[in-house]
């Protein structure tokens, strides 16, 4: 798929929506990607996890044992990804604040590819890596749907995008007064 292919399905879903957004770094945007408005449609969801497997098998990455997602938004598109590279996928989920391995084993040097949504900041697979090195997996990769930082983030590892779509993402000190005129909306995750 083209980058202009994934970002269509993700329009044609309205899961690009326009207003002033509290993202889950805490950057603010014009911009907020609700990824759930497109897993809400599994066909559409299995094609561009689909284009993502393919996107990992053209990077060489066919040595995979397991394929992990980050507790909430990486486990439909793990899921669906590893079902397209034919192996098993497990997910990372909160537990005091820190990503755990909570309801799995993985042996130690597990070959692992981190599956993500949306990338902004990064965060959330750099955690991820933290919690699975921390048990002795060997973290291959990352992947996601959607890179907004267009390659800018610092994720600890290698970063597949199926697509990029930079968007503009301030600090809350630097939003532009066209945007800080707009009520804040925080639609993320993170702090749930």
């Amino acid at each position: 798929m083209t980058r202009d292919e994934v970002i269509q399905v993700f329009r044609d879903c309205g899961a690009i929506l326009d207003g002033h957004f509290i993202l889950t770094s805490g950057l603010h945007s014009p911009t907020f990607i609700q990824k759930a408005r497109v897993f809400m449609h599994a066909d559409q969801t299995e094609k561009l996890c689909r284009a993502l497997a393919g996107k990992i098998k053209d990077a060489g990455l066919d040595k995979i044992d397991l394929v992990v997602g980050p507790a909430i938004g990486g486990i439909i598109p793990a899921y669906e990804v590893s079902r397209h590279l034919g192996i098993p996928n497990v997910w990372v989920e909160r537990e005091e604040g820190k990503f755990r391995l909570r309801r799995f084993e993985m042996a130690p040097e597990t070959r692992v590819v981190i599956i993500e949504d949306i990338v902004t900041t990064g965060l959330s697979i750099r955690e991820t890596i933290m919690s699975l090195e921390e048990i002795g997996a060997n973290v291959l990769a990352a992947a996601c749907l959607v890179d907004r930082s267009a390659g800018k983030a610092n994720v600890g590892t290698k970063l597949i995008a199926l697509a990029d779509y930079e968007v503009p993402a301030y600090k809350p000190e630097d939003i532009p007064a066209e945007l800080a005129a707009i009520p804040a909306v925080k639609p993320g995750s993170r702090s749930l």
